[in-house]
């Protein structure tokens, strides 16, 4: 009779954006990231798994364990809270196939440090953004007695889960008319690998006051200019590494676009594309207000709800393909790693995803110190990038699993001509 009325768990498919990340995963390398809170006082284990407990039933699709069918993956539910761990020598330790049929996502204690690392196929930034804040104003509610409002992203956790936040968006928003894939491969960062797996993190502060000044100048927006930043880093390593220029290769920088800025949806699942800005150091040097214009005009015309409905076209079209979804999914997975390794990882050195100004609410505010947003290395490239603003600071945090931090020596060297204050904090 008990188990008669046992709450039936939930499952989804994997939504369009996600069903790549299974198939493209390797031995070593699993596409995951972290969001984190830093609080001011230290974190009480067991009053966070209590506001774990309560959390997990309000997000289905991000509380969820991977399981595969005859021919997809796809996300179930998970009957109870994942153990809470303590933080390792580095963050997003592999992520195994084992772990991530019980569940696929981690919550990690460290001191005063709450942090959730995500495989991709669970969500986005932006859906991870709000389960951390619901995690944490949950837990801040039971422990200081205090009620925190429902606002900048913070979901009630009494109440269920809408079908809207549910949806994959994507095909919703899907264009008429697909947009090819065709494009240029980018230069590939290298250096020696460090043992044992281990993920350089080196995180780069800055005042927002300060970057919004210098960013004015060339009026531009932050997002912009720090991809520029990057952009020259990797110009100027790539320019000490390869002395002739006509060896050189495109520099490109891909900026992941939140969709839910141009479509009207509020899905908590993946709903985020891209845009790659390239240039050709072939061309000659650059200037900095050059990089500017040119990742400013790429920006500008692909950011747009026309042409960003095309580029969704093409990957659901492909999910569409009769063909395709009646191969079995071991043969699946072949194909779509495939696809993986010819046009993703290849067409950018890097990625730099900017989560922009994240708010909280007053009442809860007081008791964050500071938030942190990042992103796995590449599956074949040593480096990514995450940043996010809090307060009236900048967190760019690099991460790599190579010894030699040249690009960051690079990064730090373009901020420090704009005229910026940088400070730098490392895990080695």
């Amino acid at each position: 009779m008990a188990e008669n009325k046992k709450r039936r768990l939930r499952w989804v498919r994997l939504d369009n954006a996600a069903k790549i990340y299974p198939a493209a995963r390797r031995r070593n390398w699993s596409n995951v990231f972290r969001q984190s809170v830093t609080l001011y006082e230290p974190v009480d284990k067991a009053i966070l798994k209590s506001a774990l407990d309560v959390t997990v039933k309000r997000f289905p699709s991000i509380a969820a364990r991977l399981s595969n069918g005859a021919f997809w993956y796809y996300l179930r539910e998970v009957e109870s809270a994942p153990e809470i761990r303590e933080e390792q020598s580095y963050p997003l330790v592999f992520m195994s196939d084992k772990e991530m049929r019980k569940c696929a996502l981690r919550v990690i204690v460290y001191h005063n440090r709450i942090a959730v690392e995500f495989f991709h196929s669970l969500t986005d930034g932006t859906g991870a953004l709000v389960f951390l804040k619901s995690l944490t104003a949950e837990y801040l509610e039971q422990k200081h007695g205090i009620k925190i409002p429902c606002e900048y992203g913070i979901l009630d956790r009494s109440h269920a889960p809408t079908d809207a936040e549910l949806e994959d968006s994507f095909l919703r928003y899907a264009g008429k008319y697909p947009i090819g894939r065709r494009d240029s491969d980018a230069w590939r960062l290298s250096g020696t690998p460090t043992e044992d797996g281990f993920l350089n993190l080196t995180c780069f502060t800055l005042s927002v006051k300060d970057a919004l000044e210098v960013a004015h100048k060339y009026s531009t927006s932050l997002t912009v200019f720090f991809s520029a930043v990057m952009a020259k880093a990797l110009l100027d390593l790539q320019a000490e590494h390869v002395p002739g220029m006509r060896r050189r290769k495109m520099v490109k920088v891909l900026i992941p676009v939140n969709l839910r800025n141009l479509f009207p949806s509020t899905t908590l699942r993946n709903f985020a594309m891209y845009t790659i800005p390239e240039i050709d150091p072939r061309l000659g040097e650059y200037s900095f207000e050059e990089i500017i214009k040119i990742i400013r005009a790429k920006m500008d015309a692909e950011i747009t709800p026309k042409h960003m409905s095309r580029v969704i076209a093409t990957n659901v079209n492909d999910e569409r393909n009769t063909l395709l979804r009646l191969v079995p999914l071991p043969l699946k997975n072949i194909v779509m790693k495939a696809v993986f390794d010819t046009y993703g990882e290849r067409k950018s050195c890097l990625s730099l995803s900017n989560l922009g100004l994240v708010k909280l609410p007053t009442v809860m505010e007081q008791y964050v110190e500071r938030m942190d947003f990042i992103l796995g290395v590449q599956a074949a490239a040593p480096y990514n990038c995450g940043m996010l603003s809090f307060r009236d600071t900048v967190y760019i945090s690099f991460i790599r699993n190579i010894r030699e931090p040249n690009l960051e020596r690079h990064f730090f060297s373009v901020l420090q001509r704009l005229g910026l204050t940088v400070t730098a904090e490392s895990n080695n």
